[in-house]
């Protein structure tokens, strides 16, 4: 038993040995006891971050998720602003004065373009234009090379001739609710020469072949043969007129 003891011993020496050769610290068990701990700490803090950063991506990813959503909304409102910024600039005023001249200007366009039908037979010299960006008139001068020109350079036989076609371009003007029948001409005729005096007249016959009712004040005495329905005003004596009818 002595024997198997000291044998035993001897091995038990010789492992202690090993192990004391064998260690990784020259810290006591105390000291590596408190190092675990700390240790234990830090790895504890860093699990809590960890898990906090994970969250934080979480959210970010969910944040990017709705923030695509968020820009796609601006980039619809930002095409629906650009339209409403575009009308405000073309039409947009507090009274309405611009959108009101876009239309008169839409409709002086109109009244010009059957004006020129009926000037085209008047007078094929002159062709009548709106004045960019306004709702002033001017006519373009075929015999001078297309030049340009102002309604007050034209003479009294052209203004004449201008005015009645766009009188004529008026009646020929309707829409859906409304349309001239009637067309009332005072004076004028007086400064036309013959040829220009028949011109107007056949234009105004066609106008009343259309069914239209035209109505001429006038004391160009030419003018009596080709008007077939006439209503005369004759002085009589002590300032009184007599009104008669006469057909032909």
């Amino acid at each position: 038993e002595l024997a198997n003891a000291k044998s035993v011993f001897l091995e038990r020496s010789r492992d202690l040995e090993n192990h004391e050769r064998q260690k990784n610290s020259d810290l006591s068990f105390e000291e590596l006891a408190k190092q675990k701990e700390e240790l234990q700490a830090l790895i504890n803090e860093r699990s809590k971050r960890k898990i906090e950063a994970e969250i934080k991506i979480k959210n970010n990813e969910e944040n990017t998720l709705r923030l695509q959503d968020i820009l796609r909304d601006i980039k619809k409102q930002t095409a629906v602003v650009e339209d409403w910024a575009k009308l405000n600039e073309l039409i947009g005023s507090a009274d309405g004065k611009k959108f009101r001249q876009i239309a008169q200007e839409y409709t002086l366009d109109v009244l010009v373009s059957f004006a020129n039908v009926h000037l085209d037979f008047l007078s094929k010299r002159y062709i009548l234009e709106r004045v960019p960006d306004s709702l002033g008139l001017q006519v373009v001068d075929r015999d001078m090379g297309d030049e340009v020109r102002t309604v007050n350079s034209l003479s009294g036989g052209e203004s004449f001739l201008v005015s009645l076609a766009l009188a004529l371009g008026l009646a020929s003007l309707s829409s859906d609710t409304m349309r001239v029948e009637s067309l009332f001409i005072d004076e004028g005729f007086g400064s036309l020469d013959p040829v220009t005096l028949n011109m107007a007249m056949d234009a105004l016959e066609r106008l009343h072949n259309q069914g239209r009712k035209v109505g001429v004040i006038s004391h160009v005495q030419e003018m009596t043969e080709r008007i077939p329905v006439q209503i005369r005003v004759l002085s009589e004596r002590s300032g009184k007129s007599r009104v008669e009818v006469v057909t032909q």
